[in-house]
């Protein structure tokens, strides 16, 4: 029986992470790997899983952050570092300093670094942000508009090295006919601003588009790099059903709290703030020490969400406390205080994903992990 280690805590395989990255390299076999590990690699930790990554080859990071870039340099990481993100002004001495890699994520952001750098006599390394429908950062591109223009000017900076293009997929994880003509469609302005920048005798750089789901419905792409971030974590949606690939990924991550309490309640008691739980009959409930103040979505309250215990199926009752919530244990023989719930991952026969959270909350899988909060201890374990 596990033992308890907190009150709540995760227990992370990094170990775990190298036949994840195995098997997306068996999807894109000509595509290197740019780990994502931005936002504390999804919560579940920048540094292991950039070591982690490296054991299995990855020379290349993306980060959201100057912040984050300089974490991972402080903790010896020397390969490639792209921030996704926006850097300000006052941290462009960073990029050179450290040797990171910065995004241009519009025009006049490129234009003002090349301005910066040029008054300091250095070069940056830069990465075009290209805008094929995400409208979020970058160039925005759509069939030879004025704004090739604009891709050009960026690579003819002088004091600018800019030696790769990317864009992104917004809806890369949906195979309706709506979604897959978008995203193909992002592919081909894509692949004719690459086209566009050859004519012009500049040299493109290193190419990459696909995110996670990209990897999993879009292997055919041969660009020089992928961005994996849930892939290597083994987090995808349960039932395949928008996944045209079938890998065979292991979580790296479980989650796990302690029974504190376990009491009988009778017709008529209620269990929780608002009264929402109300006993038709006898019950006995328990008490464990996580609740959403450690990430666990409120939303799950009431919603029919199972931990186990035992190894065994329980149901959440009552609304989710900010330190604790409540789990019906009647069908539970001998639980008593101390007792392990798992709430992600395997117990006996039975097992809870991080996906069937994310859809009891209605929500996506990366909020679920970078919800768990920094008081939830993460704790290296081997396979």
């Amino acid at each position: 029986m596990l033992e308890a280690y907190s009150r709540a805590w995760t227990e992370i395989d990094y170990d775990a992470i190298s036949h994840n990255v195995n098997e997306v390299r068996k999807l894109v076999k000509k595509t290197k790997i740019m780990g994502i590990v931005k936002a504390n690699a999804y919560g579940l930790g920048d540094v292991a899983c950039a070591k982690a990554l490296q054991k299995c080859g990855v020379d290349y990071f993306g980060v959201s952050s100057v912040d984050e870039a300089l974490n991972l340099r402080n903790a010896g990481i020397q390969d490639n570092i792209l921030i996704l993100g926006y850097t300000p002004s006052m941290h462009f001495h960073y990029l050179h300093e450290q040797n990171i890699v910065q995004s241009l994520v519009s025009i006049e952001y490129a234009r003002e670094l090349n301005q910066y750098a040029k008054d300091n006599g250095v070069k940056i390394r830069c990465h075009c942000k290209v805008d094929t429908g995400m409208c979020r950062t970058g160039i925005v591109y759509q069939q030879q508009d004025k704004h090739i223009e604009d891709i050009y000017e960026e690579y003819r900076m002088e004091n600018l090295c800019v030696e790769g293009i990317f864009s992104h997929f917004p809806v890369s994880d949906c195979l309706d006919q709506d979604c897959t003509e978008f995203t193909t469609r992002q592919i081909q302005l894509f692949d004719e601003v690459v086209e566009l920048l050859k004519s012009q005798g500049i040299d493109p750089g290193i190419r990459h588009i696909q995110n996670s789901y990209g990897i999993l419905n879009y292997p055919e792409l041969e660009y020089e790099y992928c961005r994996p971030g849930l892939l290597y974590m083994g987090v995808t949606s349960d039932d395949h059903i928008d996944i045209k690939t079938n890998p065979d990924f292991i979580p790296i991550m479980s989650m796990y709290a302690n029974v504190s309490l376990v009491k009988w309640i009778y017709p008529g008691q209620s269990v929780s703030y608002g009264r929402h739980f109300v006993a038709e009959k006898p019950t006995k409930v328990a008490t464990m020490s996580i609740g959403y103040a450690d990430g666990l979505p409120r939303l799950l309250s009431n919603q029919g969400f199972e931990v186990l215990v035992h190894g065994k199926r329980c149901k959440l009752i009552g609304n989710l406390c900010m330190d604790q919530c409540m789990i019906d244990v009647t069908d539970v023989e001998d639980v008593k205080e101390g007792d392990v719930v798992c709430i992600v991952g395997h117990q006996g026969n039975e097992v809870v994903t991080v996906d069937q959270i994310s859809r009891t909350a209605k929500t996506i899988n990366n909020e679920t992990l970078t919800s768990i909060s920094s008081r939830v201890p993460r704790l290296k374990v081997r396979s």
